[in-house]
């Protein structure tokens, strides 16, 4: 499997981030971490780039796994709410500043897919949401689309903006909404353990959405589907498969 490691000093931040890719050809798809995850876990504990490797290697995808900072916005409890909130928005200006060019360049395409599962799906969704321009098509597992569990209602517009289910039902932005309908868009969580607050709110983007006139597949998984790595290598493929990667 072909891969590639990067690392720079990141002027969003004020400190250096890595990312890995996976592939030599294919859809280009960002890939965030798990809450409070690195961008080795990919092909580390989560054995996602193994459960993976058929389509990478076959050039049908190319990942490009990101760093989270997590630890240092929703996740910190030592510090209020509302700057959480706004060093999130540094690690947006990362991403869109200095990935999103890096992953054009490297592949000479303008868009691409954004991917993750856990907390990683909330990251991949805002940005969708966010930027439906850059990134045309979302696969979401076993996410919260909310930030509202990290700061409750403490964040400011900072966390309001960066909560797909709170600020979509207030967009009536034609040309964002016109975008969403063109681009792709899966939402997937299973029914098992752990998983009851990922499908409540995966049951309230699945009504936000159709009341906005939005197409997306949403996949409900069964009973003994938990939320973890196990499932999550069987799910990421499967949706892949179904976009026609």
């Amino acid at each position: 499997m072909y891969t590639e490691y990067h690392k720079w000093y990141s002027p969003a931040l004020g400190h250096e981030m890595e990312l890995k890719l996976y592939g030599h050809y294919g859809q280009p798809v960002l890939v965030f971490p798990a809450q409070n995850g690195r961008w080795y876990d990919w092909e580390g504990h989560a054995g996602m780039a193994q459960a993976l490797a058929p389509m990478i290697e076959a050039g049908r995808v190319k990942f490009f796994c990101v760093d989270g900072i997590d630890w240092q916005s929703w996740t910190n409890q030592s510090i209020p709410p509302a700057e959480r909130a706004r060093r999130h928005n540094d690690y947006d200006a990362y991403i869109m500043r200095e990935v999103v060019p890096f992953v054009q360049k490297n592949t000479g395409l303008p868009t691409l897919w954004v991917t993750g599962c856990s907390m990683g799906a909330l990251h991949a969704a805002n940005f969708f949401f966010k930027y439906p321009e850059v990134f045309d098509g979302l696969i979401a597992i076993s996410g919260l689309y909310q930030v509202g569990g990290f700061v409750g209602d403490q964040g400011g517009m900072d966390a309001y903006f960066n909560s797909p289910l709170w600020y979509l039902r207030n967009l009536t932005d034609e040309a964002k909404l016109e975008a969403y309908r063109r681009n792709k868009i899966v939402f997937m969580v299973g029914q098992g353990r752990w998983e009851e607050e990922c499908l409540h709110d995966t049951h309230q983007m699945q009504e936000l959405l159709q009341q906005k006139g939005i197409y997306a597949t949403f996949d409900y998984w069964g009973h003994g589907v938990d939320h973890d790595w196990p499932w999550w290598q069987k799910m990421l493929p499967y949706a892949l498969e179904r976009l026609g990667v």
